[in-house]
């Protein structure tokens, strides 16, 4: 039985999403799988790599958007990016709107 679940987020720059990661110290791996509960895996088209036993996959979706999934069991995810994703979405933010201020000039 599966555990992931998907959370529609508004991440359109997966750049800035890597940014944040970097600050949190957590690595983004390309087209990789993200571990759940009792061994089973999520394909990514990014996967942020947990310390703990699970991990996020990070998937594009038809509309440019990325969805965010993972295992949320016994709050392993939680503890390192917020409840559903809180912190990491809020440096995802302050990351996008550093570089759009870069790209304004």
């Amino acid at each position: 039985m599966s555990h992931f679940v998907t959370i529609k987020t508004q991440i359109k720059d997966i750049a800035a999403l890597q940014d944040a990661c970097a600050e949190l110290g957590l690595p983004v791996l390309d087209n990789a799988d993200a571990r759940g509960f009792a061994g089973a895996t999520h394909k990514g088209d990014h996967v942020i790599r947990l310390s703990g036993p699970f991990d996020i996959a990070v998937n594009r979706q038809p509309d440019g958007g990325y969805h965010l999934s993972c295992d949320w069991w016994d709050g392993h995810v939680e503890k390192e990016v917020g409840k559903n994703h809180g912190r990491l979405l809020q440096l995802y933010a302050a990351h996008k709107t550093t570089r759009e201020r870069g790209a304004m000039g």
